[in-house]
């Protein structure tokens, strides 16, 4: 197997492979850890943590800091945009409970397999109105806020419209909008808002202009105007908060973003946007090594990293030595075993069938798994299992399961260059991260996204539409829990992460990486709790992905045996790997930028850790 090289721009700091737990833990890190005592804010972009830090220093919880941190990200289009979706857990200390919420959006009427493929697509289409699910982040946000937080929907927002009306645009952005400039210039709405150098050579705005949005501040606007309203007619803050949610969902912002995108082509109706609801949920959980690590569940690909862990249990992980061969192998087939099931399994759980969590989730059932490795090569025919004996039940899908390895997922340009490049870029697709915790015990962790550049803009409200539709399938052969169907959740890849140790927060943590983002997760976890490391040396440790998986975006290909290294993995590790059939490719960055917080019992102090590179930062106190 021949081993490409392909350039990534970068500073990463080399982790020496096969080391014991005491060297690895030893390695010095490009960014030093936060510490602090009353609170942590971490998120995707430095403006975005500094309104988290604002809310704080309002006398705000860490839910009133994520909310903030969560309109901030959204407005600055953080690789996504108040459109998109939110999903997140939180740890609310006077219930010692983990509490999961549901903020994705539902494929809109006439979202049909049928409406799909009679325009000769495989899947629903990557960009346009057409792409889109209903917007759930204005939701999330609003419930979160309502439930749990203490500070008011306008406090909470003053971050954010302030960001709307005018600030310094960050390269990240100002650049991704450039390179989509063609995409961005058929939308009427998107063109106003985003290139605002019409005819120019460069028609995005530059690093650093002030990059106004006076659509969206009036949308912001208009919410805290209904939550004022609310409060003088004597409502209480939690009812005042939901009236700004109906004016979204069914006032005169909802026909205003209905008109919007039925203009350029989209499906959302009003009673689309009136019949979507949050649902606050009991996240799934597993035990490894006696630690509590919950996820949320099957309408997200979370599930899949407590597979692994259930998988990699059975196996002394820490002797194989940390990115040996054998450890390298060994998370490679555990992952793509469990991501076979994700592909097969994983689907809406509000909407028919019903996904068989109990058994994928079950040890027992792991451990069945887990013999299937083989130790000498990869097996790049690995497909789901089956669950439902584990259950005590019956698969309804058995017919489907004999085949689906055979079906041809990849394209037949698949394996050149240029679609290698395109299929790695849409691996990473969207999403940031948000981390916030403070000294009463409150712990946040969300993933939001959708609605990234290039967004359709939904008429005069300022608010980008989804592009999560892709993530359905079209043929119940591929996924039958997972087919497009009007106001049914696609099984996204935002995966939110929480841990217990002794019924106490231990580890909050996430990254952006559309279907690397458990696989780097799982990495990050092995890396704390078998390898010792502090929290900032495991955001910036090395990572493997496997590509093996079917992927959520675009064209849903998958590549067998291809498997991402770090350019740190020494020559006769990779040799050993080449032996055992895999695909190298070799990279300086392996993972999206990883953000978590450490819960010091001890000191009964937190530890903030942001990856060192991407724009990724946090401030604590």
């Amino acid at each position: 197997m021949r081993t490409r090289t392909l350039p990534l721009c970068g500073t990463v700091l080399a982790v020496l492979s096969l080391g014991t737990p005491t060297e690895v833990a030893a390695q010095r890190t490009v960014k030093p850890v936060l510490h602090g005592r009353h609170w942590v804010a971490i998120t995707g972009k430095p403006l975005g943590a500094t309104a988290g830090a604002m809310m704080f220093a309002r006398g705000g919880n860490a839910v009133d800091a994520a909310a903030a941190m969560l309109g901030a990200t959204a407005t600055m289009w953080d690789v996504l945009s108040w459109g998109g979706e939110t999903q997140a857990l939180i740890y609310n200390p006077n219930t010692g409970k983990v509490i999961g919420v549901n903020a994705l959006g539902v494929a809109p009427t006439g979202a049909t397999a049928a409406f799909f493929q009679e325009q000769d697509l495989r899947y629903p289409p990557q960009y346009g109105p057409q792409a889109a699910v209903t917007p759930g982040t204005p939701g999330g946000l609003m419930v979160m806020l309502a439930e749990f937080g203490t500070l008011s929907l306008e406090e909470v927002l003053a971050p954010a419209i302030q960001m709307a009306d005018g600030y310094a645009i960050e390269a990240q952005a100002a650049n991704s909008i450039e390179r989509e400039q063609e995409r961005i210039s058929r939308w009427p709405y998107s063109r106003d808002v985003f290139l605002t150098h019409q005819g120019e050579d460069r028609e995005a705005p530059d690093a650093g202009e002030i990059f106004r949005q006076a659509d969206l501040a009036r949308t912001l606007r208009m919410l805290i105007e209904a939550e004022q309203e609310a409060l003088a007619a004597g409502k209480t803050r939690k009812a005042a908060i939901h009236a700004a949610y109906d004016r979204f969902y069914r006032g005169d912002i909802a026909e205003e973003f209905v008109r919007g995108s039925r203009e350029q082509g989209g499906q959302i109706t009003m009673e689309d946007l009136d019949n979507w609801q949050v649902y606050l949920e009991e996240p799934v959980m597993t035990t490894y090594k006696g630690i509590e690590v919950y996820k949320l569940t099957t309408w997200v690909q979370g599930p899949v990293m407590l597979q692994a862990l259930n998988i990699l249990e059975n196996f002394d992980v820490q002797a194989m030595g940390y990115n040996s061969a054998r450890y390298i192998h060994a998370l490679y087939q555990t992952m793509n075993l469990a991501f076979a099931d994700r592909d097969f399994y994983y689907g809406d759980p509000y909407t028919p069938p019903e996904e068989p969590i109990e058994g994928l989730l079950s040890k027992e059932y792991a451990r069945s798994r887990a013999a299937q490795i083989d130790w000498e090569r990869n097996d790049p025919n690995v497909g789901p299992g089956d669950p439902y004996p584990f259950q005590g039940g019956e698969n309804p899908y058995l017919h489907y399961l004999r085949d689906w390895r055979s079906a041809p997922i990849s394209a037949p340009e698949a394996s050149s260059p240029e679609a290698l490049r395109q299929r790695e870029a849409d691996f990473y697709l969207g999403t940031t991260s948000i981390q916030a915790a403070d000294a009463a015990g409150w712990v946040v962790s969300i993933t939001p996204s959708g609605g990234w550049i290039p967004a359709v803009i939904a008429g005069r409200t300022g608010i980008g539409m989804s592009q999560r539709a892709q993530s359905f399938v079209l043929d119940p052969a591929e996924n039958p829990y997972n087919v497009v169907a009007p106001g049914k959740r696609p099984r996204a890849t935002l995966t939110p992460s929480l841990a217990l140790k002794d019924g106490k927060p231990y580890l909050s943590f996430a990254v952006q990486g559309g279907d690397s983002q458990d696989q780097n997760l799982l990495q990050f976890f092995l890396n704390v709790v078998e390898f010792g490391m502090n929290v900032q040396q495991a955001v910036e440790a090395a990572n493997i992905n496997s590509f093996q998986l079917r992927g959520s975006f675009g064209q849903h290909e998958s590549t067998p045996g291809r498997l991402l290294l770090h350019e740190s993995v020494p020559p006769w590790v990779r040799r050993e790997l080449e032996d055992m059939g895999y695909d190298l490719t070799i990279r300086s960055l392996t993972s999206g930028p990883i953000t978590a917080i450490f819960f010091d019992t001890e000191h009964g102090t937190m530890w903030g850790g942001a990856s060192h590179f991407g724009e990724d930062y946090g401030i604590a106190w």
